[in-house]
């Protein structure tokens, strides 16, 4: 058995959901395909894949080890095109993560104009609300907010946001505008669990200033947060990139600007330090020029 094979095979069942189109787009008969996986599974001995009349899904066996395929066969690619000098130029597959909401804001229209200027390069998005350990996922480049910890990674900053109290203009011409933090026991709070699960919000220089909110509302998105802000409801807490076009057009304002915490830095994060191939060093010099012109995160 050819293992890279089966596992490029087994990798197209799981991006398609389905063995007959793995087999069109790799150009091979459904036997053969079919023969691939179950190779590929006598082989490491445990089921990837469970079938049913209407749908393959991966197990949990499967959705483990098919990190691991898209991990090595990405190297594969990587090695054999250095051996054929295609690290000047910029070829293969590149996987980028950032945190969901930054994610479907700033780099997905970053990526999509990064492909059609290399159309070489292919693009695969993981957009998580967790740090993601770049090595063992697989991943070419990060973009992180918040202070990083030590490593051997390259980093370079492209930018900062911070921690803003925002509501609707309306809002606050029903309601006094606060102005301490302690005033927020007297405001409707919208708050975001994904963001901060602590109801204790910190401000200030060092967060020395603590106020305990009682929110009269939990939403488990940012998204569904600013959404009830926006119409007016209450007050939410979110970073200052996720509201940005809100606050240009209006629909949103900020509070209690004076006991901000200090910003969090953005970083764009690789492994690869100088021997970093040429796809990852074409992103990133792409995405530090884009990232530091934008005026929501500076």
């Amino acid at each position: 058995m050819d293992r890279f094979h089966a596992m490029r095979v087994f990798v197209r069942i799981a991006d398609t959901g389905g063995f007959a189109e793995a087999a069109r787009q790799l150009h091979l008969s459904p036997p053969a395909v079919t023969r691939a996986v179950a190779a590929l599974e006598d082989l490491i001995g445990a089921r990837l894949l469970t079938r049913t009349t209407r749908s393959v899904k991966l197990t949990e066996a499967g959705q483990r080890y098919v990190e691991d395929c898209r991990r090595i066969l990405a190297d594969i690619e990587e090695s054999e095109a250095s051996a054929a000098g295609s690290f000047a130029k910029p070829t293969g597959l590149l996987t980028v993560t950032a945190s969901v909401l930054f994610g479907q804001i700033y780099v997905m229209p970053l990526i999509t104009e990064f492909l059609d200027t290399y159309p070489d390069v292919s693009g695969r998005l993981l957009f998580l609300d967790r740090v993601t350990n770049l090595v063992d996922e697989g991943i070419d480049v990060a973009i992180r907010i918040g202070q990083l910890p030590d490593s051997s990674y390259s980093a370079i900053k492209v930018g900062s946001v911070r921690r803003v109290i925002c509501g609707a203009p309306d809002y606050f011409e029903r309601h006094a505008i606060p102005k301490h933090p302690s005033d927020l026991a007297r405001h409707r709070i919208i708050a975001a669990t994904s963001a901060w699960t602590s109801l204790d919000w910190r401000f200030g220089a060092g967060g020395k200033i603590t106020t305990h909110v009682k929110p009269a509302l939990f939403c488990n998105s940012n998204e569904a947060a600013i959404s009830a802000a926006r119409s007016g409801w209450g007050l939410t807490r979110v970073l200052s990139y996720q509201i940005g076009p809100d606050l240009l057009n209006g629909r949103l304002q900020t509070t209690l600007e004076d006991f901000e915490e200090e910003a969090l830095p953005i970083h764009i994060v690789h492994p690869e330090g100088r021997n970093a191939s040429a796809k990852v060093r074409a992103f990133v010099d792409f995405a530090v020029s884009r990232l530091r012109a934008n005026r929501f995160i500076n």
